[in-house]
């Protein structure tokens, strides 16, 4: 059987000062990859550097606002001159601002889509460049994108949100399309997480029932864990794992694909 064994390999995860994104790291080091966190917070991603470097593996920090395009040529080629190379890119920065419809605020909106949307196609752009034939790293690689169970289903509270999710799976298929017609040896897929009790998953659980859309934040966990076959919320090992997973020889022959990560919330 193939192995997840990362060693050897460089991985650049956004959003990895905390949450999901920390996990995420720390799994793929766990594997075996060196790990450069991206973050727009300097304190949280260096603190997470520090942990994974209490582990043994080689890690570092790189100052990262995903929707800029300069920060994002920057923040690849630091990767590639700190750790020796770009083998693995997970887009996983990304914001939520619970609201109905009816009450939608564009300020908001526009900007969950820079973040989830734009600064994830400027992940896959970079990725693209570098891995390519040519590129800085220019061994070919894996791209995970960062979807959502949101993007399967529909919840009241979450639409554009939902609509950023939906659009990052459409990204990723094209982008996937994109690099296997042009030679990049790139695979591009992505996964679509759980609620997972997270800062931003518990938030929503607060919004969602601040709007009256649920009695309490009790009802509103537990109609997800209702709506959810394995009978629970998702962990970030679960989220973790998926991520290895599809960054390894294990996916070798896997591209274009968007992997829920659910409980089966979402069949």
């Amino acid at each position: 059987m193939t192995s997840y064994d990362l060693t050897g390999r460089t991985a650049l995860v956004t959003g990895g000062a905390q949450g999901l994104g920390a996990g995420m790291a720390q799994a793929l080091a766990a594997a075996g990859a060196s790990v450069a966190i991206a973050d727009i917070n300097a304190a949280g991603g260096q603190e997470t550097v520090e942990a994974l470097r209490a582990t043994g593996a080689k890690a570092e920090f790189v100052q990262l606002d995903v929707t800029d395009d300069a920060a994002w040529e920057a923040a690849v080629e630091s990767t590639i001159g700190a750790l020796g190379g770009l083998d693995i890119v997970v887009n996983n920065a990304g914001i939520e601002v619970t609201s109905l419809i009816a009450d939608l605020d564009a300020e908001a909106a526009s900007a969950m889509l820079q973040v989830n949307v734009i600064g994830t196609a400027l992940g896959v752009k970079h990725a693209f460049r570098a891995m390519r034939p040519g590129g800085k790293a220019g061994k070919g690689g894996s791209v995970v994108n960062i979807a959502s169970v949101a993007a399967t289903i529909a919840f009241p509270g979450i639409s554009l949100y939902s609509a950023t999710k939906s659009g990052i799976d459409r990204l990723t298929r094209v982008a996937a399309a994109e690099s296997g017609k042009l030679g990049y040896g790139v695979r591009v897929n992505c996964i679509y997480p759980a609620l997972t009790p997270t800062a931003m998953g518990n938030k929503l659980a607060v919004d969602t029932a601040e709007l009256g859309l649920f009695p309490s934040v009790e009802a509103a966990v537990q109609t997800v864990v209702e709506l959810t076959p394995l009978g629970r919320l998702g962990q970030v090992d679960d989220m973790a794992d998926a991520v290895v997973f599809l960054s390894s020889d294990a996916a070798k022959f896997i591209t274009g694909a968007g992997l829920p990560v659910d409980g089966g919330m979402g069949m």
